[in-house]
């Protein structure tokens, strides 16, 4: 998995795997999902993350459970 922060577009994405990504679909205002060939959600793109979240640029917080 791979998060990228894209401060020029103010866009977040979070890749999933690195199958090809076949389709792309808008499913709520700014949120974008890539599926693979087998239909499967591989990446997440998540535009005007500043005004989402306003501190984003600054801090990232990743938490993971056991």
């Amino acid at each position: 998995m791979k998060v990228t922060l894209h401060k020029d577009d103010d866009a977040l994405y979070l890749r999933l795997d690195d199958t090809p990504i076949i389709e792309s679909e808008e499913v709520s205002d700014g949120i974008i999902l890539d599926y693979n060939a087998e239909g499967k959600v591989v990446g997440i793109e998540v535009l005007y993350i500043s005004q989402r979240s306003p501190n984003s640029w600054q801090q990232i917080l990743l938490e993971t459970t056991a």
